[in-house]
């Protein structure tokens, strides 16, 4: 059986930083990876026919969309594939972050899930898949497990200051 598959579409190759976070994130996790460019406003097409390709494929996957400014690019994911859809935008300084609205705001009936922290994407897509299958859970609990003894001995640490 092969790995759960993570499509980290990137609206411009710009987003690559970003993306190789959420990749690694998500290979930590045991979960494959595909790494693809496309822009719902300049590309669209292009995102549609690609889209189609991964929906064509039973094998289970989700995902993960960035894209900063206007980001069409989650919605018109969300509202063309069946499997979950997680908007992963790139955090901008500019118009001071009001960017992120674009994010948030979406039509009735679109619902991708907003998460602004490349390896926090990776893990909710972990935990999707981790209903389902018992390695991807076991790793999502590993993973827990070493943020909950990272912060019990930083605890530890200060207190015997």
């Amino acid at each position: 059986m092969s790995k759960p598959l993570v499509v980290i579409l990137m609206g411009s190759i710009a987003d690559e930083e970003h993306c190789l976070k959420i990749s690694k994130a998500c290979k930590d996790l045991g979960l494959d990876v595909d790494l693809r460019v496309g822009s719902a406003h300049k590309t669209a097409r292009h995102v549609l026919d690609m889209l189609d390709q991964y929906e064509a494929n039973p094998r289970p996957k989700v995902y993960i969309t960035v894209a900063g400014r206007s980001n069409a690019l989650s919605g018109l994911v969300d509202g063309y594939v069946q499997a979950p859809v997680i908007a992963c935008p790139p955090v901008s300084g500019t118009f001071g972050g009001a960017d992120i609205f674009s994010s948030l705001r979406m039509p009735s009936g679109i619902s991708p899930a907003v998460i602004l922290e490349p390896e926090n994407a990776a893990l909710l897509a972990a935990r999707i898949f981790a209903i389902h299958d018992a390695g991807v859970r076991e790793a999502v609990r590993l993973y827990k497990e070493q943020h909950i003894e990272k912060v019990v001995n930083s605890d530890r640490e200060l207190h015997s200051k």
